[in-house]
Order: C-alpha cells, then sequence, then structure tokens
C-alpha cells in the first residue's frame, strides 16, 4: 500500500481507496471490490474480498526462513511479534436449529473460527523457527457480553473497554499458541 500511495500513476488514489474497501468487503455482508487488471496483454476485472476469505492472520510466507535470509546478510538483531486476536479462541456454544440454513451458517462460523486458530499454529511455528519472540493477546474467555448482530455497536464498546482495562493492568500476553 505504501508503494501505491508513493505511485505518481494517476490511477493510485483510486487502486489505493479499492484496495482498503476490499480489504473490509466480508463475502455476504458486503459486495466485493472489482479492480482492472491487465495480463499477457488482455484486460480483466478481478474480484476483492477480505483476505479472512483465506486467512485469518498472516506473517509472512512460511518458506520464508527469515533466521536463516538475516544470517546470510549479516543482519542479527531481536525480534517480536505482538498479535492482537480480535476473538476467542475456545468454541462458543449457540444452540442451533434443526434447519438447513442454521446449520450451515454455524458451521461456517465454526470453520472461519478454526481457521483463524490454524493460522495461529502456524505462525507460532514460524516464530519458533526463526527466533522471534512470540506474544498473543485475545478475547478473553470471561468476556462474556453477547451479542444479537454482527455489528452491535454496545457490544464493541464493551469490548474495548474490556481491552482498555487488561492493557492499563499490564496485560499479560499469551506466550504459547492456543493448545500448547
Amino acid at each position: 500500500m505504501g508503494k501505491i500511495a508513493a505511485s505518481d500513476h494517476p490511477g493510485a488514489l483510486e487502486l489505493f481507496h479499492k484496495i482498503l474497501l476490499a480489504s473490509t468487503a466480508i463475502p455476504g455482508a458486503f459486495p466485493p471490490v472489482m479492480i482492472d487488471v491487465e495480463a499477457n496483454g488482455n484486460r480483466y476485472q478481478e474480484m476483492h474480498v477480505d483476505g479472512g476469505a483465506t486467512a485469518q492472520i498472516f506473517l509472512y510466507p512460511p518458506v520464508l526462513k527469515v533466521a536463516d535470509i538475516s544470517k546470510q546478510r549479516g543482519i542479527i538483531r531481536q525480534r517480536r511479534l505482538y498479535m492482537i486476536r480480535n476473538a476467542r479462541l475456545d468454541p462458543g456454544w449457540a444452540e442451533v436449529e434443526r434447519r438447513a440454513l442454521s446449520i450451515a451458517a454455524r458451521a461456517i462460523t465454526s470453520l472461519i473460527q478454526n481457521q483463524g486458530i490454524g493460522d495461529l499454529y502456524e505462525i507460532y511455528s514460524q516464530t519458533q523457527r526463526d527466533g522471534i519472540d512470540f506474544n498473543l493477546a485475545i478475547i478473553p474467555k470471561d468476556f462474556n457480553t453477547s451479542h444479537l448482530e454482527e455489528f452491535d455497536t454496545e457490544y464493541m464498546r464493551q469490548l474495548f473497554q474490556s481491552g482498555y482495562d487488561l492493557a492499563i493492568k499490564n496485560y499479560q500476553w499469551k506466550k504459547l499458541s492456543p493448545g500448547l
């Protein structure tokens, strides 16, 4: 995004806005963002949605071994990773109606939650391999405020206050991936 913002290309600002908008385009909740591209002399439109469709959390490609690259280049430094995961990691109980749509919705919710946990395992493995200090913050188990809608502002206010209160009390970052 920095390279796009620094570009003198006349379409840079519009592209920047489209990418930012696409990053919030949750499938099913918001429309996808179409971005014009050119490849091999042909013009296309690519459909873009929230990156959570492929990964909830991303550090860097797992094949990139930061420790090896740093050693090869003579760059020795302490590295720390601080991640704030806006989710609980324990499975949330929910009553599900015996209807296909309700069951499918709950299954998708479970898939998304478990994808995020899997992403944490992958990132934790990367940090251990590459000598990076791992630090994770999550929504605590004792935060039990319920919300009836995905975008419930009262829930969001209470969640913010909970996080703020934990930070003021010197939040103890999780040093291990969930389940370890």
